[in-house]
């Protein structure tokens, strides 16, 4: 069984428009609506892409981070964050939508 990546939402950010005050420094929650290939259903995998810097101005403020479910890009580029999401996903197999699920949720919760 393969994923199929079905959507992209966000509650930070209109995704297709959203243009930063300084694309170097962005950390925007993504929402990736994924399923099975060869059928019906979906689940959301929460991801944040984020700049270098970003993660630095979090960490200076709130101390240690995980970077678990974190896309770190050098500049906010939605289109290829996009791209490199879903080829990323979608190159996953298992036998059952469990165990892809399983998978998947390495990159985003």
């Amino acid at each position: 069984m393969k994923a199929a990546v079905r959507r992209f939402h966000s509650p930070d950010a209109d995704l297709e428009g959203y243009v930063p005050d300084d694309p170097a420094d962005v950390g925007v929650l993504v929402q990736v609506m994924a399923g099975p290939s060869d059928g019906p259903g979906e689940e959301s995998f929460d991801v944040v892409v984020c700049t270098p810097r970003w993660l630095r101005n979090l960490a200076d403020e709130q101390g240690p981070i995980i970077g678990r479910h974190h896309l770190i890009v050098e500049s906010w580029d939605w289109p290829r964050s996009r791209l490199f999401l879903t080829e990323e996903i979608e190159s996953h197999e298992a036998p059952t939508w469990r165990d892809l699920a399983d998978k998947i949720g390495r990159i985003g919760r």
